[in-house]
């Protein structure tokens, strides 16, 4: 074959027969083409020019026909209208003669034929049919007759007839011949149709062998090599191909595959021996000798060193293997290198290959028995296991290395790697396991000693035992103990709530009427019975505050007091303080003073009304216990404090009250901090009170997160110093996790107070007047005192002395303006008719004020849940309750 066509690519190769298909195809169309051309010439011929020519020759007759007919009418009947198809045939007959003589021109034998009919034709109408007609239009029937009686014209015209005769039996001969010779070519092209389909086929299937010969044969060599390839066996065959396509690219690519395979099987056969040879060392310098000259054979490298990491993959490199180093003179360079040192240290810290070329001729020689070169290159290889460096490999060659060397000396590093990781990892457990049989040798010896020490203690553990069941059953009892005294405590807070109520009640119309006597109104008092009574609200007041100070301490004990942390502002502690003790310290003729000290903040967090109590207490103490001289309330911030048992993490502020009063002496400054004592039985004499106050206000200040300190020298004054903690935000109330009462002694204020405001009660409450109040109390004192203090302001008092009477009272008095009811009473209890009136009497605006003995925060809730408009707890002061009957009539009336 052409080697141009074999220097085609299979497309084209496969193209080139497509084309020759076509070409061939094309051909057959041409020829076929040709051979139907003459077989349409032909059916033309049989469909147009012999049926034609058979037509005229009918024609003809035809018209010879005709001109006889009308011959023959005219000469019989001499009426003019058969002579005209007489004359229709005479014209016609030469119009069809030369149309007939040009179809058969190409005959010579039937032109002759023809020509010898046009003669006799002529003669006829000469002879007979023209002659006749003369005769008859001359009037000459007689010779009209005889020319009949002889008709010389029918010789002529059958003559005519049988020469037509004559002639068509010649075209249909004619015909019949065409028509098989039509049928013989037909046949000759089928028959040609068959053998030039069979050459296109012959030619396809030459060009589809061909081809596929050469893609498959290739094809079969190249499959015939990758199974040598995965069967293992000779590589060194390749595939040859003389054409430049398809399949000589896939050829050389196999070829390059079975290159590459033998070259990874010799790598791998490298690596496997490597392996075997380094797996027999244990020693590190008998390992990198053993690599240095398996590597030297490998790679034909001429010079080579390797540094091993130290201290068990340390921050340095000592070099213990060198090849073709010799002498000093020939191995030149450190021994011991540290990481990032010189490019040895940095290739262990990079952990990256660095080729070195064009080396200078004092870099190293390479020497051997007849002389020494410099090397042309050097490579420093980091040995790698697990992304540690654990060594490092400098070689040096005469030659430059392909990229093979470069990826062959990875795959020997990583080997390499494995091998002086396992070999320093072997050094390393030996070293640990002589370590491990020394100090087992030491524990022989401690475990021998503790076994002693074991028996000691087994004697002290018996010990121990015997005291923890003492402990135990100490810890039973003191959980009996425990729970007595709870149950204690709590029957104690009952006590005390109940006995809350007991006293309350009927120190309400005490402290009431007493208060009545006292202003004298009337004017029918002498002054030692307005004295008298004034002992009498002053005796019930006292007793009102101890009452306050036993149930405020009995709370904080039982660890029934809530915390409600809220805003603080520093800034108005002077005037409000001022105001509770500004009178006291003047009857007293005292220095008071509230400072505020540089630096403090205006606004801090805690319980305002815990705070108010305590510095009230405070200073009530500092007034009591000081003649002369005075007082001081003094506000700072500390950055930093810490005293015995509290040590806040944060800044805190320091409220101290100075006073120069009897001071306390050092033995007895615990004691003041105790319920109901005092520095000692002449201080209770001579000054009066219950020792409450101190004891509460340190129970409040632990409540508060803060401490509570003294500094005093007796006859020289006293320092007590509340520390609270400076909180910048509200702090969330179960973080103190402890119950509230609503105490009255958080809202009492200091004694002298209110002295001037009694006088100016008279004219400050007009609004009262007319009023009608409905009380409701089932003690006839509290009615009778609270009557007397309500008639002094012109008020209409009406009463009922229960549930069912204030019912009553309810629905005959419509006009009632407000309702004082009492809370605790019998049969039906304030709770209950609270909801009747609501609900049931819709006495939805009616202003009802709740009064109770009862104090605690849940009961002025539960009052205002049941329908109450305010709460007001007993002993009614009548300043608070003229207060809140005018607050809430002049809100009705408005």
């Amino acid at each position: 074959m052409n080697i141009n066509v074999l220097n085609f690519k299979i497309r084209g190769k496969i193209a080139l027969g497509y084309i020759m298909i076509l070409l061939l195809l094309g051909l057959f169309l041409l020829i076929v083409q040709g051979r139907i051309s003459e077989l349409e010439k032909e059916t033309v011929m049989l469909s147009g020019h012999d049926m034609q020519v058979h037509e005229l020759t009918f024609q003809i007759e035809k018209n010879i026909l005709d001109m006889e007919t009308g011959q023959r009418g005219y000469a019989l009947t001499g009426n003019d209208s058969y002579l005209a198809p007489y004359y229709d045939g005479l014209e016609k007959w030469q119009v069809n003669y030369s149309t007939l003589k040009a179809l058969i021109k190409g005959s010579t034998s039937q032109v002759e034929n023809l020509e010898s009919i046009r003669k006799n034709l002529e003669a006829w109408i000469v002879n007979a049919g023209q002659y006749v007609v003369e005769l008859k239009q001359a009037g000459r029937d007689d010779e009209v007759t005889v020319f009949f009686h002889t008709d010389p014209g029918k010789a002529i015209a059958g003559q005519i007839r049988s020469e037509l005769q004559h002639f068509r039996e010649f075209e249909q001969a004619g015909t019949a011949k065409r028509i098989s010779d039509l049928k013989s070519r037909n046949h000759q092209l089928l028959i040609t149709m068959y053998i030039l389909w069979s050459l296109v086929a012959l030619v396809a299937i030459a060009a589809s062998i061909l081809i596929t010969d050469n893609i498959v044969k290739t094809l079969k060599n190249v499959i015939d090599a990758i199974n040598h390839i995965a069967d293992g066996n000779n590589r060194a065959k390749r595939i040859e191909v003389k054409t430049q396509d398809e399949i000589s690219d896939l050829a050389a690519a196999t070829n390059r595959l079975l290159e590459n395979a033998e070259r990874e099987q010799r790598f791998s056969d490298q690596l496997t021996q490597m392996s075997v040879r380094l797996q027999e060392k244990t020693d590190p310098a008998a390992l990198c000798d053993t690599f240095l000259s398996k590597l030297a054979t490998i790679l034909e490298i001429q010079y080579g060193a390797v540094y091993i990491a130290q201290d068990h993959y340390g921050d340095s490199l000592l070099r213990i293997s060198s090849y073709a180093g010799g002498n000093e003179g020939l191995s030149p360079g450190k021994e011991k290198i540290m990481l990032g040192e010189g490019l040895v240290g940095q290739c262990a810290l990079d952990q990256k290959i660095l080729k070195l070329e064009e080396l200078p001729d004092g870099y190293i020689h390479i020497s051997s028995g007849l002389g020494r070169t410099p090397p042309r290159q050097a490579v420093i290889a980091p040995v790698v296991f697990e992304n540690r460096t654990v060594a490092v490999v400098e070689i040096a060659s005469l030659m430059r290395w392909v990229p093979d060397h470069f990826k062959l000396l990875e795959q020997l590093l990583d080997s390499f790697a494995v091998s002086v990781n396992s070999v320093m990892t072997r050094m390393h457990i030996q070293n640990l396991y002589a370590e491990a049989q020394t100090m087992n040798e030491e524990l022989q010896n401690q475990s021998e000693e503790l076994q002693s020490q074991t028996h000691k203690l087994i004697n002290v553990n018996s010990k121990l035992e015997f005291q923890k069941q003492v402990a135990e059953n100490s810890a039973e009892e003191l959980e009996k103990m425990n729970e007595e005294l709870e149950t204690s405590s709590r029957y104690k807070s009952e006590f005390l709530a109940n006995m809350s109520h007991e006293l309350r009640t009927p120190l309400n119309s005490m402290l009431l009427l007493s208060q009545i006597l006292s202003e004298n109104h009337s004017g029918n008092l002498t002054e030692e019975q307005v004295g008298y009574a004034s002992v009498i609200h002053s005796s019930g007041s006292d007793l009102l505050a101890i009452i306050n100070d036993i149930l405020d301490l009995s709370k904080v004990e039982a660890g029934k007091m809530l915390i409600e942390t809220s805003a603080v502002n520093l800034t108005e502690l002077p005037s409000l303080f001022e105001g509770y003790f500004g009178k006291t310290a003047e009857s007293k003729n005292l220095e008071f003073s509230v400072v505020l000290k540089a630096g403090t903040p205006d606004i801090f967090y805690t319980d305002e009304l815990r705070l108010h109590q305590i510095l009230r207490n405070l200073l009530s103490n500092a007034f009591k216990f000081t003649k002369e001289g005075g007082v001081k309330l003094e506000i700072s911030k500390v950055d930093t404090f810490a005293s015995k048992g509290y040590a806040p993490a944060g800044p805190v502020l320091a409220f101290s009250v100075i006073d120069s009063g009897i001071g306390i002496s050092p033995d007895k400054r615990d004691l003041i901090f105790e319920a109901f004592q005092q520095a000692d039985g002449s201080t209770a004499r001579k000054f009066g009170g219950t020792g409450l106050g101190l004891s509460i206000s340190q129970q409040l200040s632990k409540l508060l997160g803060g401490h509570l300190t003294l500094e005093s020298k007796p006859q020289e004054g006293s320092i007590f110093t509340l520390y609270l903690p400076y909180l910048k935000e509200e702090r969330d109330p179960k973080d103190y996790m402890l119950d509230f009462e609503a105490a009255a002694a958080l809202e009492r204020e200091a004694d002298g107070s209110g002295d001037d405001e009694e006088a100016q009660m008279d004219g400050k409450y007009g609004l009262l007047a007319g009023k009608t109040v409905l009380l409701v109390d089932d003690d006839p004192r509290n009615i009778y005192a609270l009557t007397q203090t309500l008639e002094k302001y012109s008020m209409h008092v009406v009463t009922a002395q229960n549930g069912f009477e204030c019912l009553q009272r309810v629905r005959e008095n419509p006009g009632i303006d407000i309702l004082l009811l009492d809370i605790m009473m019998p049969v039906l209890d304030g709770y209950d008719t609270l909801s009747i009136l609501r609900e049931e009497l819709l006495k939805h605006d009616l202003p009802i004020i709740a009064v109770s003995a009862k104090t605690m925060k849940e009961d002025r809730e539960k009052c205002l849940a049941a329908g109450a408009t305010d709460f007001i707890k007993k002993p009614v002061l009548t300043k608070d309750l003229l207060k809140i009957l005018s607050y809430h009539l002049s809100s009705k009336a408005a």
